[in-house]
């Protein structure tokens, strides 16, 4: 019997799942199929960074003003849906879409790299989270938000191979950039999000290497 089916056995407790990894590594699709194959619900950490940041730029804030990033934070609302496809929402309005712009992605790892952000961020993952029976992809689930996950996987991939994901997503939402500005960026984001004081990228001991 696969874990798969064991899993949806009646009977059998519902656990938590934690997939890490760095940008464009695969890991949003890897732990939405699971969870769809596990019927379990699917939390998007990211996503949750990405709102925020668009709620930054929305505001005509200045990404690198902490305390008004987090001031702004400490007032938004941010929702994770799950209708089939996971929705995100933002103080009432679906922007699933707007957060995967070029302008979000250029910001979201300093928006991210904010202790009373992530803080912040984190109680609500945590809370969602509870509840079990979830898997949840991110940077930090493995090591900060649920150091205590039941299964904890990292997954990792060839920075071409990443690049391309990633252009790929960018001209889906109307931006086209050439492949090696993507693989810039995409190592200045890895040095930004492997670096930071706060909840570094990093794999967690217990995790397996996928």
């Amino acid at each position: 019997m696969s874990i798969g089916k064991r899993l949806k056995r009646k009977g059998l407790k519902k656990i938590l799942i934690a997939i890490d990894g760095p940008a464009g590594s695969g890991k949003s699709t890897t732990a939405r199929l699971v969870a769809r194959k596990l019927g379990y619900v699917y939390i998007d950490t990211g996503a949750m960074y990405r709102a925020m940041t668009l709620q930054v730029l929305k505001s005509k804030l200045d990404p690198a003003n902490e305390e008004g990033v987090v001031e702004l934070a400490r007032r938004t609302a941010i929702s994770l849906v799950n209708g089939g496809e996971l929705s995100v929402i933002l103080d009432g309005v679906d922007v699933t879409e707007a957060i995967r712009s070029e302008e979000v992605t250029k910001n979201v790892s300093l928006v991210s790299s904010y202790s009373a952000v992530r803080e912040l961020m984190v109680a609500k993952q945590r809370e969602i989270g509870s509840r079990k029976g979830c898997v949840i992809d991110g940077r930090d689930i493995g090591t900060v938000v649920f150091p205590d996950a039941d299964l904890k996987f990292y997954m990792v991939a060839d920075i071409m191979e990443r690049a391309r994901r990633r252009q790929e997503e960018l001209s889906s939402n109307g931006a086209e950039l050439p492949i090696v500005q993507v693989v810039r960026e995409l190592n200045e984001r890895d040095f930004k999000d492997s670096t930071r004081e706060t909840s570094p990228l990093r794999k967690a001991e217990d995790a397996i290497e996928v």
